[in-house]
């Protein structure tokens, strides 16, 4: 009777398998997005330092750049609140 469980259930498996490579690869994709960002916003907090940049492009820049920081930051908080509910991200 496992036998024929486990022959039904293969293609669930498989799926489930499938789901969560998917979310690995898209976690670790958000997760390099997240350091260029940083990267990004550090070398212009080093620019506005050394006067390469003026107050107002500064804080525009930087406002986008925050701004796709929040998103990522919300969409991880999303997923987070999704898996302790039960639900898959």
């Amino acid at each position: 009777m496992l036998l024929i469980d486990d022959l039904l259930l293969a293609p669930l498996h498989g799926l489930l398998w499938v789901a969560r490579q998917l979310d690995d690869a898209a976690s670790q994709e958000q997760e390099k997005e997240k350091e260029e960002l940083e990267a990004r916003l550090r070398e212009l907090y080093l620019r506005l330092e050394g006067g390469q940049l003026d107050e107002r492009e500064f804080e525009t820049r930087e406002a986008e750049l925050l701004d796709r920081l929040d998103a990522i930051a919300a969409s991880r908080e999303a997923e987070d609140l999704a898996v302790q509910q039960g639900a898959e991200p």
